[in-house]
């Protein structure tokens, strides 16, 4: 296991994204999401990432029940995040972090980020003095490490760096399928933190799940290399130097079986994979392919409570991969809830979008496509 040159507590270079956990209908599958916890652990890594957002606040207290009520605190790093919906003025900080240490069942975060900054958020966080507030408890030892998960463009980042340049470590979208996509901007993000040398966590390396349920044209390129698609996306981002954890949002104790082997061993990319990386991008890239990640952001504050991400699969598994069956799909998914159509166009679902993606303009597609 490669050792972590910027935070030596974090074992290897893998961490445990616990936004897309294993589920029995609505709640959280504990005992299979317990086996992936152990065996976690037992390959040796010990980072976990969660936000209250994440399945409605059972990420939390999944994380309670399963990891920190079994196993002493030294054995495991805790990420939590503030999120901007969760607090109106600086009043409602501390109340809302001591929520979260009972939530997740400890004492202290290991690391604690200001959640989804872009410029529109960084504003209510300046005016609430959030970042102050996450300063004064890390002298108060209820945080280790200050950092922020972030959505916006290189600028937007170098004004933050430069307020509070007492941030020491920054969450992004990274992988290769959106490393020159100009909506994301992923590499020139990670350009400004390695100037600033600034360590970085990865969220999204396989976008979603994009880069796992690939068209046969794309795992035909992979496929003669060895190894999974999510091996390649991982260890993608995995392969540059100022990134000292990817995180994996896994949902199946198969998944965790595949990424820990991979990574456990971690070994970069080769110029042979970075070249089939490469052209899998392209052929992607060509796809008419709506680049949702199902973060679910949007869904939260949605006044016609439309599925979104539901319903551009079904339009990606539609248009992407043929697959007719979307039609009764799309009907399932609407009957109870609102369909494409409902859209009152208010925007709120884009302000949220960490893909930046135009989804109010996408809802009327989809609706010309399963409403006709």
């Amino acid at each position: 296991m490669v050792n972590n040159r910027f935070f030596p507590e974090i074992h290897g270079n893998f961490g445990f994204g616990c936004m897309r956990l294993p589920l029995i209908g609505e709640e959280v599958d504990l005992p299979q999401f317990t086996q992936m916890v152990d065996r976690f652990l037992e390959q040796g890594f010990n980072y976990f990432d969660t936000a209250h957002g994440y399945l409605g606040g059972r990420s939390e207290t999944a994380l309670r029940s399963c990891l920190t009520s079994r196993y002493p605190r030294e054995k495991f790093l805790l990420t939590d995040k503030l999120t901007g919906n969760y607090f109106e003025k600086e009043e409602d900080i501390r109340p809302f972090f001591q929520s979260q240490l009972e939530a997740c069942g400890v004492e202290y975060f290991d690391f604690y980020l200001m959640h989804a900054q872009n410029l529109r958020i960084f504003q209510h966080f300046k005016a609430c003095r959030a970042y102050e507030t996450a300063f004064e408890l890390k002298k108060e030892g209820k945080i280790r490490h200050v950092g922020i998960s972030f959505h916006d463009s290189p600028e937007a980042l170098e004004q933050i760096l430069s307020e509070y340049p007492e941030i020491e470590v920054v969450q992004i979208q990274f992988n290769y399928l959106d490393y020159e996509n100009p909506n994301v901007q992923s590499r020139a993000v990670y350009e400004v933190l390695a100037r600033h040398n600034k360590p970085v966590l990865i969220m999204e390396p396989v976008k979603g799940g994009t880069l796992v349920n690939l068209p046969d044209s794309a795992k035909a390129l992979l496929d003669p290399l060895g190894g999974s698609y999510a091996s390649f996306a991982v260890r993608f981002a995995a392969s540059f130097p100022q990134v000292c954890v990817v995180l994996s949002g896994m949902s199946t104790l198969d998944q965790m079986e595949d990424n820990t082997g991979f990574m456990k061993d971690f070994r970069p990319l080769d110029e042979n994979e970075q070249a089939a990386v490469a052209k899998v991008r392209e052929l992607l890239v060509r796809e008419n392919r709506i680049p949702c990640t199902a973060c679910r952001y949007c869904v939260e504050g949605c006044p016609m409570q439309i599925p979104i991400p539901d319903l551009f699969h079904c339009m990606n598994m539609k248009k992407v991969f043929h697959n007719w069956g979307q039609e009764s799909r799309y009907q399932a998914l609407t009957q109870d809830r609102g369909k494409a159509s409902d859209c009152v166009r208010c925007g709120q679902c884009e302000s949220v979008c960490p893909q930046q993606l135009e989804i109010r303009e996408l809802l009327v597609k989809v609706a010309e496509e399963f409403e006709k």
